[in-house]
């Protein structure tokens, strides 16, 4: 049955005159440090976890904000599969950045470490038997390569030579440009409206906006900011983003409509695409942070 703190438990059937106690329902495992660099590294997200409280999977990605779902968070714990990056960073920020206080550039860099290094070591070693093998296709590619660069190198000096001749002496053309990749980032720029930890009175409605810039070179187009958890707060889920050039900053602002009574409300919003695609899955969430009290 459910109890009131949303877990299963399981009532044992009991013989006359004895007293029914419920059983909780089972723990998840802690991952095997031993059983390799996977079981390792979910070994260490399992004690951050306990560190910081061990909060359910549930609060993680509903209250505490993680851009990522309860399973894909409890299966990066399990030890079976390398998660994502994406993944590792929700599971790590909210509890080690947002839980602990700890400062984000440095956690990130120290977990991104940890998360290569089990991704390296997880690499499947060649079979034996096979390394002969493999030696010879990669010669015989050596040798192919180097058979068709001094092809091009020949064919490159003919057509030099009649490029040059052709054109009576004068300086050969330039090759054009390759193209340039394209680059999507974003830069936070501020509170405009209700900075964090700004009291607001209960139910009353107010306005929050904050100013993001487009530091890529991608024109910001049909893009959102997607709510990522539940807060005492009323808010939309989506909120739409201006039009923005590569640049140019933009204001966002939310409707926000407070509870009858004391709260304490915290929103963290993603940037998506229409399909709920976020974008900058490594960058922290922007957030609504206030609190809800009589002055």
């Amino acid at each position: 049955m459910w109890t009131a703190l949303g877990e299963v438990t399981q009532v044992q059937k009991e013989s006359p005159g004895q007293v029914r106690v419920p059983r909780r329902g089972r723990r998840p495992a802690r991952p095997n440090p031993e059983s390799g660099p996977l079981g390792a590294f979910a070994d260490r997200l399992w004690r951050l976890k306990q560190e910081a409280g061990d909060p359910s999977y549930e609060e993680m990605a509903a209250k505490l904000g993680a851009a990522a779902s309860k399973s894909s968070l409890a299966a990066a714990a399990q030890g079976r599969v390398l998660p994502s990056w994406e993944t590792t960073w929700e599971f790590v920020r909210v509890l080690a950045v947002d839980r602990l206080g700890r400062d984000a550039r440095e956690t990130e860099q120290e977990w991104r470490e940890h998360w290569s290094r089990a991704g390296a070591a997880d690499e499947p070693e060649t079979e034996p038997g096979t390394a002969g093998a493999d030696q010879v296709k990669a010669a015989r590619g050596r040798l192919t390569a180097i058979v068709v660069a001094v092809a091009a190198a020949v064919v490159g000096v003919t057509l030099g030579l009649v490029v040059v001749g052709s054109r009576d002496g004068r300086d050969a053309e330039q090759p054009a440009a390759g193209p340039v990749a394209e680059h999507d980032d974003s830069l936070f720029e501020g509170d405009i409206t209700y900075p964090d930890g700004t009291i607001v009175p209960p139910n009353s409605s107010f306005t929050k906006t904050w100013r993001l810039r487009n530091t890529g070179t991608v024109v910001w187009a049909n893009r959102f900011l997607a709510r990522a958890n539940e807060q005492p707060c009323e808010a939309p889920v989506l909120v739409a983003i201006p039009q923005t050039r590569p640049g140019e900053s933009v204001d966002i602002s939310v409707p926000v409509r407070t509870p009858d009574g004391p709260a304490a409300c915290k929103i963290y919003w993603k940037m998506a695409d229409e399909q709920g695609r976020t974008f900058f899955p490594a960058k922290r969430p922007i957030f609504l942070d206030v609190r809800v009290s009589e002055r």
